[in-house]
C-alpha cells in the first residue's frame, strides 16, 4: 500500500483551485478511523516534511535552514487536509486557494529580504 501511495502522491505538484502552485507533496500523515482502518488525513509540504522524509544529515540541514529563516521556529510542515483535495491527476488539485493556506517560512523570508527590495516589486502579483 505504501509503495502505491508513494507513486500516487509523493512528489506531485500541489495546485490550488485557480491553478497556482502551492508546493509538492513531500509526505503524508495518516489517521485511523473508528474501525481501525488507516486513511490519508493530511498532505504535508515544505522543508520540514521533506527533511523528515529524507532523514539523516541532509534532513537535519534542511530543518536548520528552515528554522533559521522562520520568524517562529521550529518550522512545521504545511498540513493540507486531504478533504481539500478535489482530484488527483498529473497534479494534486485542491478545492481551496493558495492564499488561504499559510506561506512557507522560506517564501516569507525571500519576499521580505529580497523580492520586496526590488524596485517595482510592490506592483507585481504575489
Amino acid at each position: 500500500m505504501r509503495l502505491q501511495l508513494g507513486r500516487q502522491l509523493l512528489d506531485r505538484q500541489i495546485v490550488d483551485r485557480d491553478g497556482r502552485l502551492v508546493g509538492k507533496v513531500d509526505d503524508v500523515e495518516f489517521a485511523v478511523d473508528a474501525d481501525g482502518f488507516p486513511y490519508v488525513a493530511f498532505l504535508l509540504t515544505g522543508q520540514a516534511a521533506l527533511a523528515r522524509r529524507i532523514g539523516g544529515r541532509t534532513g537535519r540541514f534542511l530543518v536548520a535552514v528552515a528554522d533559521r529563516l522562520a520568524d517562529d521556529p521550529p518550522v512545521r510542515p504545511l498540513r493540507i487536509p486531504f478533504a481539500q483535495v478535489a482530484r488527483i491527476d498529473s497534479a494534486v488539485r485542491l478545492r481551496t486557494r493558495a492564499d488561504e493556506l499559510p506561506r512557507p517560512p522560506a517564501e516569507v523570508w525571500l519576499r521580505r529580504h529580497l523580492i520586496d527590495r526590488i524596485p517595482g516589486a510592490d506592483r507585481a502579483s504575489g
